[in-house]
């Protein structure tokens, strides 16, 4: 009689252990399905998009809104928001292009300078935020109008390049050196001559180096405790300002590097050429909350959240897609990705408790 009661609870049981299954299977692969679909189906109604120089293009554009992610998700670690990694970024290709161009110095003077200036601007944003209370999202946004309009001032509003006419009727005669541009024009021979551009290189090194600091340091932990519950961290003798102007900082710097690619792969200091990293970059690391189920901010995530946007706006560029249409397909996709990633986890939740 036992045995036949206990029947029905056991298939039961076994029901919803298979819908658990199903619900991990799609929180924790569910993305990158999605990934793969989006490019098989590109490849199917855009031609030329499984061709070596689309894949370039994407490569090209993955590299700094992944660098530039990365920043955002250290950010997001500790439970904040950069929203002025875009402005830096532009200032840093701004500087360098000064430094070479209009001061005539060096390419080494030029990196060295653009990294400190990224530095400083995220220990001042941290600083903001922690010791004068300031929330991250009004600080970072403070910054990022004050770069705006700090970056247009000593050109007057003009971008840099050799031979310009400076605002005292001088010339600019300085040059970029070819160093200099190596950095954004290389490309490396994989399987195909000129395949993977340097700057892919760097957000790999980077990404890594990010991975292995959230991951494997106690110093990673610390932030992630930080944002998960800053009280909590502090009382267990955690520096939780002091791992927050961190954050900051590194976002700072790697919004920096971003910079000098670009400048490095244009050619000049143009100053309307950052005007939609901040954008995709945020897309890229919120994006990255849904890889694997992950569900937080994490540099993995991150890295296949910029691979996404940069395959989506290759993909909708070369189906002649109007440009006013692609920031709504952006959005939409970002907001489907989120929704089912936390929808889901909250019913596996529920189901579990």
């Amino acid at each position: 009689m036992t045995a036949e009661a206990d029947k029905p609870a056991r298939v039961a049981g076994e029901k919803g252990q298979g819908g658990s299954n199903w619900l991990d299977l799609s929180i924790r692969y569910g993305f990158l399905v999605l990934l793969l679909g989006l490019v098989f189906f590109f490849s199917i109604f855009a031609e030329g998009f499984a061709g070596p120089r689309s894949a370039v293009f994407i490569f090209q554009s993955v590299a700094i809104t992944g660098i530039l992610a990365l920043g955002v998700t250290c950010t997001l670690v500790v439970g904040g928001f950069d929203l002025s990694i875009g402005s830096v970024a532009t200032s840093s290709m701004m500087l360098s292009a000064y430094v070479m161009v209009v001061l005539e110095q060096s390419a080494g003077i030029a990196i060295v300078a653009c990294l400190v200036m990224g530095a400083v601007i995220g220990v001042f944003n941290g600083i903001l935020i922690v010791k004068f209370k300031v929330p991250d999202l009004l600080a970072t946004l403070g910054m990022m109008f004050l770069l705006i309009g700090l970056q247009r001032i000593p050109t007057e509003g003009r971008s840099i390049s050799t031979g310009m006419t400076l605002p005292s009727g001088e010339t600019a005669n300085g040059t970029f050196s070819p160093f200099f541009l190596a950095m954004g024009r290389h490309r490396f021979d994989v399987v195909l001559e000129n395949l993977v551009p340097i700057s892919v290189v760097f957000l790999i090194v980077i990404g890594v180096l990010v991975w292995c600091f959230l991951e494997l340091t106690r110093h990673g932990r610390l932030m992630y405790a930080v944002g998960s519950n800053a009280r909590a961290a502090a009382l267990t003798g955690t520096d939780v300002n002091g791992y927050k102007i961190l954050a900051y900082a590194i976002s700072g710097v790697l919004a920096s590097v971003g910079g000098l690619l670009l400048a490095a792969r244009l050619g000049r200091g143009d100053i309307a050429s950052g005007t939609n990293l901040l954008l995709d970059a945020v897309a890229a690391a919120l994006i990255g909350f849904a890889v694997l189920g992950a569900a937080k901010p994490n540099a993995f995530g991150t890295a296949m959240g910029a691979l996404f946007v940069g395959i989506l706006l290759q993909g909708l560029t070369m189906m002649n897609a109007p440009y006013y249409t692609q920031d709504f397909i952006k959005g939409a996709v970002l907001v489907v990705a989120l929704v089912f990633t936390f929808a889901l986890s909250a019913r596996r939740a529920r189901g579990g408790t």
